[in-house]
C-alpha cells in the first residue's frame, strides 16, 4: 500500500497533467473536499473533476509545491497555481486511508495590505 506522502504526490502529479478525470485514481470512492472559506462541499470524485474541468481558465493550469508536511495518514501541502492570468496559493489538508484521499480540506488565502498600526514592527 502506498504511503500517505505518496498518494498526495501522486494527486499533484496528475492535477498538473489538466485531466482532472485522471485524479479520481486516487480518490477514495467516499471522497469529500470542503471549502471551509466559502461553506461549499463537494462529494464524490467525479464531482470533484467536473468542478476543476469546468472551471474557467486562461490556459494551462500550472501547480508548483511550496512546503510538503507529511504524516503517516495526514499531508499538508502549500500549492502555488496559476493559469498564466490568475494565480492563487491553496493550502491543502489532505486525509489519506488505505492508499486514498478520503478528504480534502482546503483554504485558499488572499493576500492584503499590511495595517499601517503595525508598520514600526515589520519589514515590507
Amino acid at each position: 500500500m502506498q504511503t500517505a506522502s505518496a498518494v498526495v504526490r501522486e494527486f499533484w502529479r496528475l492535477m498538473a497533467t489538466n485531466d482532472f478525470h485522471s485524479v479520481v485514481a486516487v480518490l477514495a470512492p467516499d471522497f469529500v473536499l470542503e471549502w471551509p472559506q466559502s461553506s461549499e462541499r463537494i462529494r464524490g470524485g467525479e464531482r470533484f473533476a467536473q468542478m476543476n474541468a469546468e472551471y474557467p481558465a486562461h490556459g494551462r493550469w500550472q501547480f508548483t509545491i511550496k512546503r510538503f508536511v507529511e504524516g503517516a495518514y495526514e499531508v499538508v501541502t502549500e500549492v502555488a497555481i496559476t493559469d498564466g492570468v490568475q494565480s492563487a496559493t491553496a493550502i491543502s489538508f489532505f486525509t489519506v486511508e488505505k492508499g486514498r484521499v478520503t478528504r480534502l480540506v482546503e483554504y485558499w488565502p488572499e493576500p492584503y495590505a499590511a495595517p499601517s498600526n503595525r508598520a514600526h514592527l515589520v519589514e515590507p
